[in-house]
């Protein structure tokens, strides 16, 4: 793609997210919820590279799903997309009332007796759900403040503008580039603050490769990394939608840093041990499990990379 092609498609994102914050939190909620569900089915029917992705990684979360089951999941799991989108676009004009009643939060005692105790608490979840509800019932709930990091978008605006929209929430966010990002979140963890990452997906070199769902796939270090240098807790943490307007989310047990064995070691146990739990939650509710891009390496192209 030209670098004049290139800007324009930044730009036209750029514009339809602006949109879409700006316009639809303006809607009635029963007309927005008809929108993004009728979007979400054009989108499955058109059958495009993102769907069939999300089928073939279904497919390794279902083995036994026969071809109209992963025809049914991933229409369930397009809607289940697009209503992240919907719910995230009216979120910052939810109240902190209208957030409580749209979560609930089972075994949330792990984190708030963590926090209570004075300790740092990573929470890492997977691309399940709506983790910014998720964190908004922290921010406003639990009136917890919390850090978590941002992937730098292209245009530049653009990501400026998730930037702004997760910092209305009451999240402090830092640019997923460098060196920087992970020492804030260490100084934050030692005096005893809250980090919350998305951790399912990390393709780079420095990833932790997993068993998952019975392949190979690179989860990131940064979770466990951080729980063996700050003493921090480290959770999982698990959502869903189960066909109600509340979303499930479940505070799973914590993931002890191993008494012996070298860093390396340490940090690969304890991203296993992540990946099992996030296994547990993405099974029970699969259609709830945006990953419409590739994970597992078996899928990479030669090139090791992920189109």
């Amino acid at each position: 793609m030209s670098r004049t092609r290139s800007d324009l498609k930044g730009r036209l994102t750029d514009g339809l997210y602006g949109l879409g914050w700006g316009a639809v939190k303006k809607l009635p909620e029963p007309v927005a919820a008809a929108l993004f569900r009728n979007l979400a089915d054009q989108v499955w029917r058109r059958r495009g590279k993102s769907v069939l992705r999300l089928e073939s990684n279904l497919a390794r979360v279902v083995p036994d799903a026969d071809a109209a089951r992963l025809a049914e999941l991933s229409q369930a799991g397009m809607r289940s997309y697009m209503r992240y989108w919907m719910e995230s676009f009216r979120l910052p004009t939810w109240s902190p009332e209208r957030i409580k009643a749209s979560i609930d939060v089972r075994d949330a005692h792990r984190l708030t007796e963590g926090l209570d105790a004075g300790r740092g608490v990573v929470l890492a979840l997977p691309h399940l759900g709506n983790w910014d509800l998720a964190g908004a019932w922290v921010t406003t709930d639990l009136k917890v403040p919390f850090t978590t990091v941002a992937e730098r978008l292209e245009p530049e605006t653009l990501y400026d503008r998730f930037v702004a929209y997760r910092q209305g929430l009451g999240m402090e966010v830092l640019p997923h580039s460098g060196g920087a990002a992970f020492g804030t979140l260490a100084r934050r963890l030692r005096a005893g603050g809250l980090v919350c990452l998305v951790a399912d997906r990390d393709l780079s070199a420095s990833g932790v490769e997993v068993d998952f769902f019975g392949a190979t796939a690179r989860m990131p270090a940064g979770p466990a990394l951080l729980a063996q240098q700050t003493g921090a807790l480290l959770l999982p943490v698990t959502l869903w939608y189960d066909g109600t307007p509340v979303m499930g989310a479940r505070v799973h047990p914590p993931v002890p840093v191993p008494e012996t064995g070298t860093r390396a070691e340490k940090t690969s146990s304890m991203t296993q041990a992540l990946a099992d739990a996030f296994a547990d939650g993405i099974a029970e509710h699969p259609e709830d499990w945006h990953m419409l891009q590739r994970l597992w390496l078996a899928d990479l192209d030669p090139q090791g990379e992920a189109p």
